[in-house]
């Protein structure tokens, strides 16, 4: 059935409504503050094939628009008036589980014994069990450590629900009633959604509501390949780092080799690491997946804002992403962490686009988000409390038109601050600090945002603080166009004080009463070359305090007076003529490190591992690595910066691993 353009644009609507309608029921009645104040959860309209076909534009995480549930569906052999599905299974329910934490529903909903489509909505869990206050760590090596594993079942069958899981869920929860709060609010949020969508087949009919649904995902492939189309066909490469595998100083390798044709994408993964004994493993399922086409996404709407937001925007797009990889791994891997090896491999293609169009994107971001999480045994009652007090966040990376946003990262979209009001009622703790991190943002004719400062205090002997997915402490956010990189996080225990000591990436910090947690998030990338940044702009970032004077030299060659927003102009000219030294869009972690393990080397030994039995590979990886220097296992990239050491020597020793091994 054609439908005509008019009725087209208003069922379109009315969809979008409809996922509104339910996400705003999901937020309000929500007991965690990570979904009622941060908004990590989400809600659409997901058509018989499994793919969401209506998506909210202002509720919930922008992330999820192209989720596949059509493996989650395939799992029941039938379906009836009343059902409600739920998993949170990343290998049983490929491209709609990601990682235990998150806890999906499905409901079909029917009219006169047909099923017209399918309500879904996801909720962060605060705790789903395992083996730490939120479920989430660093060491963890594989899944079973993780928590509660749920494969696709009926939550409710004819409309009546199953008590025992919700005994199972709340026996394994450390925070069982407000666990059971959210999936009340998710219950609730589907409930609106049957209402609505009974609503629309009464008004517009069964048939105009099916071919609707087909009709905006075709008209989103139109619109959205108009914009492909402005990139210049060709093949493009580029990788990035994650700082290390936890359990060594590794780094961590993530490639994208992005081939653009006539307004379609192929995306192929092939050279990137393969799986960890950590939780940075992203579960794709090797499907087209959200986590893979980020960055796609914003570009597309950055060039058309008013595109309807539906996976047709991603029909122009295809994936390779070879089984075993950190972007594709065999259970049962850990994957709680997946996100910071999303938004690593998002930084790959954001390179790639950047080749493609330098107008038509942006440097690396800041590239971590950071729940911070606070557990806490309440005295008074013997019980525990866990809280995420805060989602963490860098600076955007610098583009042709405009500096990167100060403290909010374009990595995970729609993740709102929790205010600090809330985390201190929650839990005993004094946010000291919350604001813009100096000097963090990567110098360039557009800057790089600005990364922030967080500190808070734990008032009580015993408490836990927890950061998860901190990264960039190593390889910093790369420049573009010229532009210069931004500084690498931190991580401070007690900053200013005679017992300040840097924790780096952190698992878990036990605190004292009194004990003060920073954590200093980087910068993004600048964008174009920073002497040719507006004098004048240069001047009012350091008037604000965002750029300090001496950077102001150093970096953009701006000599301000004692009256430090007064420009001394003739200095100030005299500078941005001299001769400058070549600076690299790279940090010298990474201009070291591919002396060895350039783009040749990492493709073979990512080839060659993973041909071996998955119980091997970890070894393997270390052994290679650890034939150009044993002490790289310990020391990562700062092996290499020994006086003396000898580089071409330590290539010929990876090459001659890499050999051994293949063989």
């Amino acid at each position: 059935m054609q439908i005509d353009p008019i009725t087209l644009e208003l069922m379109y609507h009315k969809f979008k409504a409809t996922t509104e309608e339910m996400g705003i029921a999901l937020g309000r009645t929500a007991r965690s503050s990570y979904v009622r104040e941060t908004n990590d959860f989400g809600t659409a309209l997901c058509d018989l094939n499994g793919r969401f076909f209506a998506y909210p534009q202002a509720t919930g995480i922008s992330l999820g628009v192209d989720q596949d549930c059509s493996a989650f569906i395939a799992a029941f052999d039938s379906l009836e008036p009343g059902d409600i599905l739920v998993t949170n299974h990343p290998y049983a329910a490929p491209g709609v589980g990601s990682h235990l934490p998150d806890i999906n529903l499905l409901q079909p909903y029917f009219h006169e014994g047909e099923i017209v489509c399918f309500g879904w909505t996801f909720a962060h869990c605060a705790d789903i069990g395992g083996g730490v206050p939120s479920s989430i760590s660093p060491s963890f090596q594989n899944i079973f450590q993780e928590g509660l594993q749920i494969p696709p079942l009926k939550l409710a069958e004819k409309g009546i629900r199953n008590p025992a899981f919700t005994a199972i869920l709340r026996a394994n929860s450390r925070i069982p009633d407000i666990v059971e709060g959210d999936l009340q609010a998710q219950l609730s949020a589907l409930a609106v959604g049957e209402r609505r969508v009974a609503e629309l087949v009464a008004v517009h009919g069964l048939e105009t509501v099916r071919a609707a649904q087909s009709g905006v995902v075709e008209y989103a492939r139109r619109r959205a390949s108009s914009v492909l189309e402005r990139l210049t066909d060709g093949t493009y490469e580029f990788h990035d780092y994650l700082d290390d595998d936890y359990h060594t100083k590794i780094p961590v390798r993530l490639r994208c080799r992005m081939t653009i044709d006539k307004g379609t994408i192929h995306l192929d993964l092939t050279g990137t690491d393969p799986q960890l004994l950590a939780p940075y493993n992203v579960p794709t399922g090797g499907v087209r997946h959200p986590y893979l086409t980020t960055k796609l996404m914003h570009m597309l709407y950055t060039f058309d804002p008013e595109l309807p937001l539906n996976y047709g925007i991603f029909e122009n797009i295809t994936v390779h992403v070879p089984k075993g990889t950190v972007m594709n791994p065999e259970a049962p891997a850990a994957v709680g962490i997946r996100h910071a090896g999303a938004i690593r491999f998002n930084d790959a293609v954001q390179g790639c686009l950047l080749a493609a169009n330098p107008a038509m994107a942006a440097a690396a971001s800041g590239g971590t988000v950071i729940p911070a999480v606070v557990a806490h045994v309440d005295p008074a009652s013997g019980g525990q409390r866990v809280a995420v007090v805060q989602g963490i966040a860098g600076g955007g990376g610098g583009s042709i038109h405009v500096d990167g946003a100060d403290g909010r990262d374009r990595s995970l979209a729609n993740i709102h601050n929790t205010p600090s009001e809330r985390s201190e009622a929650d839990l005993p703790l004094q946010v000291v600090d919350y604001a813009l991190r100096p000097d963090s943002g990567g110098a360039g004719k557009r800057r790089g945002g600005h990364g922030v400062v967080y500190s808070v205090k734990l008032l009580e002997d015993g408490m836990e603080f927890m950061g998860r997915g901190l990264e960039r402490f190593v390889f910093q956010p790369w420049g573009a166009e010229g532009g210069l990189p931004g500084e690498p996080a931190r991580v401070v225990l007690n900053m200013g004080t005679p017992d300040e000591r840097d924790l780096g990436k952190i698992d878990k910090v036990v605190a004292r009463a009194g004990d003060v947690i920073t954590i200093m998030t980087p910068g993004g990338g600048g964008y174009g070359d920073p002497f040719e940044r507006e004098v004048a702009r240069v001047a009012d970032d350091v008037a604000r305090g965002l750029v300090s004077r001496e950077a102001a030299k150093r970096d953009y060659g701006v000599v301000l007076d004692e009256a430090v927003a007064t420009v001394d102009e003739a200095a100030t000219k005299a500078l941005r003529a001299s001769p400058r030294t070549a600076h690299s869009a790279f940090c010298p972690a990474r201009q070291l490190w591919e002396q060895v393990f350039d783009d040749e080397v990492m493709t073979r030994m990512s080839t060659a591992v993973l041909a071996l039995p998955s119980g091997m590979r970890h070894q393997s990886r270390a052994a290679i690595f650890a034939a150009a220097s044993p002490a790289i296992v310990t020391q990562g990239p700062q092996a290499l910066a020994t006086d003396g050491f000898d580089m071409p020597a330590a290539r010929a020793r990876v090459i001659a691993a890499i050999e051994e091994i293949a063989a």
